[in-house]
């Protein structure tokens, strides 16, 4: 790899950790290509990019970013075959992982960034896979803000029919 082609790589790196809140770095070596392939597909379908990276390239992409965003432990988890998974939902890798390796060993969560938040080791998994996602929460927040509102709904059709009833019970027997 040429020094020019290092600097674009690094780059466009640079660029997709500064655009993804979440990101995964996962070891999936020893994997063959077909079973690859499987786990690239899953993660396709999940709307999750995967991308097999240079350690020293992804180091210095994370390195020339901000420092606010709290890479550096990441940049300790860079070693040996590193697997990246970018996502836009909190949990989608972390159960794409799970689910891949009903079948398979790996790959292996070596950290996860999520917004923020760094994860590291594969014991973490479990709890990013039960991690909510945005568009979960979002419709929790939802479904509680709507339970008080159908529950007076409810309540003032219920009353209206009582109401209602008891005006028809009173006007029949003024009429008699």
């Amino acid at each position: 790899m040429t020094r020019s082609e290092k600097a674009t790589a690094i780059e466009a790196l640079k660029v997709k950790f500064a655009e993804n809140d979440f990101f995964y770095v996962t070891d999936s070596s020893t994997l063959t290509v077909e079973q690859v392939n499987k786990l690239r597909g899953l993660c396709f379908e999940m709307g999750i990019e995967m991308r097999v990276v240079k350690n020293t390239l992804a180091v210095k992409a994370l390195e020339q970013a901000e420092d606010e965003k709290g890479y550096a432990p990441i940049i300790e988890e860079l070693k040996g075959p590193t697997t990246i998974m970018f996502t836009e939902t909190s949990n989608a890798p972390a159960k794409v992982i799970q689910e891949f390796r009903k079948d398979f060993d790996k790959p292996i969560l070596k950290a996860a960034y999520i917004d923020s938040d760094v994860y590291i080791g594969d014991d973490q998994l479990e709890a990013l896979v039960n991690l909510k996602s945005k568009e979960e929460l979002l419709g929790e927040v939802i479904g509680l803000l709507q339970s008080p509102m159908s529950n007076l709904i409810s309540a003032l059709q219920s009353g209206g029919n009582t109401i209602s009833g008891l005006l028809k019970t009173l006007e029949e027997r003024g009429a008699e």
